[in-house]
């Protein structure tokens, strides 16, 4: 469950993007986010992940601490303490968010914000010219689920253009910058029509 649109949502920048439907594993060992992780879990809502323009993930940055405008909510699935002050988080990521006014830091240094949600991607059939870069994907579950790498949540829906796409946009060796633009892209065909020309130009696929 995340947090209602006008709520102040906690936040957790990371040198990362979290996609919809996408896993994030996190190791959690700040005060500051271990309250956050116990509240959430307390209440049932998730927290917003966003990904670092500029500044540190962790303690406080000597360079102001800027956030890209769009992020996506995650959940967390399970919870792992093999020590103490240490949490190991399976997270899945939900919907995207748009922050909303300037975030605020807290004395506790957690950062929080105003958000409005964006909605998710309508359900699409990637067409017949995306064949082969769904083959592809599908290939390659099939060899890191070999290998014991899986880093992907079931069910795998290779018949949605915007789940096909996100998946590849975490795999592909591009830069932050190149993947917050496309997990912010509201039309989940032209991600996947953007994904498709880059495995061309690489040659993974023909």
């Amino acid at each position: 469950m995340s947090p209602a649109a006008g709520d102040a949502l906690p936040l957790f920048p990371l040198q990362t993007v979290l996609f919809p439907d996408g896993l994030l594993m996190l190791k959690v060992f700040e005060v500051r986010y271990l309250d956050l992780v116990s509240r959430c879990l307390r209440s049932g809502h998730g927290f917003g992940v966003v990904c670092l323009r500029q500044g540190a993930e962790v303690g406080r940055s000597e360079q102001p601490v800027l956030f890209e405008p769009v992020g996506v909510h995650a959940r967390i699935d399970q919870v792992d303490s093999e020590q103490p002050g240490i949490l190991k988080l399976r997270c899945l990521g939900q919907q995207r968010f748009r922050l909303e006014g300037r975030p605020q830091q807290l004395p506790d240094g957690l950062w929080q914000s105003g958000f409005s949600a964006v909605e998710p991607d309508a359900p699409s059939v990637p067409g017949a010219a995306m064949f082969e870069t769904v083959k592809a994907l599908s290939n390659a579950i099939a060899t890191l689920r070999e290998r014991g790498q899986l880093p992907f949540a079931e069910p795998f829906r290779l018949d949605d253009a915007g789940w096909v796409a996100n998946r590849w946009c975490e795999l592909l060796p591009i830069p932050l910058s190149a993947k917050q633009k496309l997990m912010a892209l509201e039309d989940p065909v032209l991600r996947l029509s953007v994904v498709d020309g880059y495995l061309r130009d690489k040659q993974v696929v023909r």
